[in-house]
């Protein structure tokens, strides 16, 4: 069986959980099945059973009022110029939806749709999109409604999808995503990554973009009240605006270290097994990713009560739940961990214990494998 991804993110151009999401299942499925990813970028891998290719928009639209979501349409058509010889195309975010539509309808196959997140509920990325957005959600609606499989990462991401668009439940599954565990194992932080960034022997977490959707300002809001250093791994905003909001509101607190640039993932798992707490003060979380990371480090984490945040992390077992956008929840749950270094461990051995037991990747590729094969 083969199964053809497309799909904006994957290695090395990787800027959030979608990649993240779409790289280990590759890799995973590869192992049980033929893969094959046709993405945005210039990517070429030849491999056995996992074949990638990436693709340029068009030269003519960069520089146009319009460029991302046309430059994104322009790459759509691009991954159908080669022949597709799958039994399955699967797209992944509305990025690759339009490709996902184009592949079903021209080469009469099924087709899945991953729904990372959904465009109505982020209506900040007008900012960066402009009318564009208006664009990017009709592609949206148009590849969801059209797919025979739409797969959600969360219970109540399948519960927006419902809301939103004219899918039925009976075609929506729900498959959650997950984390190398190989990797992804307790590495203390090394002495020159600390020497380097200027990290202080005891300091909290936060990994993310710095966006309106990952709440980061909250966290930031927080920090006056919060005794320890607060380091932040955020880079990859979707808009100047914001960034440079944040960087101002940060240059303000003397407890904050930020760490501009994308960092490989080992120095990642050090900074998450080094931190006392990791925060997640996403506003809007269709499953959050990072906070897998934390746990499978065993970190503790305080996180806002938020969409697939609630399926992830369980309240006063692997860590604590917040309001969304309340700063004075999230440096009272903060303070309440640091002052309890057995709850914290108790937190941290628990979250490993949860990811081992329903976030692998070889668990969810043989749930991807084995819906591919109900298609039929």
């Amino acid at each position: 069986m083969k199964v053809t991804m497309l799909a904006k993110e994957y290695p090395p151009y990787v800027y959030g959980g979608a990649g993240v999401h779409l790289r280990y299942l590759a890799q995973e499925l590869s192992k049980i099945m033929d893969v094959e990813v046709r993405c945005f970028g210039d990517q070429k891998i030849d491999d056995k059973s996992l074949k990638v290719t990436g693709y340029k928009g068009w030269a003519e639209l960069k520089g146009q009022k319009f460029s991302p979501t046309l430059e994104t349409l322009s790459i759509n058509l691009l991954t159908q110029v080669e022949e597709l010889k799958s039994d399955v195309v699967h797209s992944h975010t509305w990025y690759g939806h339009f490709g996902g539509v184009l592949a079903k309808t021209l080469y009469n196959i099924p087709f899945v749709a991953t729904s990372h997140s959904l465009e109505p509920l982020r209506p900040w990325k007008e900012d960066q999109l402009g009318r564009g957005y208006q664009l990017s959600t009709l592609i949206e609606k148009t590849g969801l409604e059209s797919a025979d499989k739409v797969v959600a990462v969360s219970n109540l991401m399948k519960k927006d999808i419902m809301k939103f668009f004219n899918v039925p439940e009976k075609k929506i599954e729900v498959i959650h995503n997950g984390v190398d565990l190989n990797k992804w194992n307790p590495t203390p932080l090394s002495s020159s990554l600390k020497k380097e960034y200027g990290i202080a022997d005891d300091y909290i977490l936060f990994v993310g973009r710095p966006t309106p959707q990952k709440g980061l300002e909250y966290l930031v809001d927080a920090a006056d009240d919060i005794p320890v250093q607060i380091v932040l791994g955020a880079t990859g905003a979707d808009t100047k605006d914001y960034e440079e909001r944040m960087t101002k509101k940060v240059e303000k607190k003397k407890n904050i270290v930020w760490i501009h640039k994308l960092l490989k993932e080992e120095e990642y798992i050090q900074l998450y097994t080094s931190a006392k707490i990791f925060v997640c003060p996403s506003i809007y979380e269709p499953f959050g990713i990072i906070n897998l990371e934390a746990m499978s480090t065993k970190t503790p984490v305080v996180a806002a009560a938020t969409g697939g945040i609630l399926e992830v992390v369980l309240p006063e077992e692997t860590g604590l739940l917040v309001e969304p956008k309340n700063s004075k929840q999230i440096s009272d749950a903060v303070n309440r961990l640091l002052k309890d270094e057995p709850l914290r461990k108790k937190m941290g051995e628990k979250g490993r214990e949860r990811v081992e037991k329903y976030f692998s990747w070889e668990y969810i590729a043989k749930q991807t494998k084995k819906m591919y094969e109900n298609l039929k």
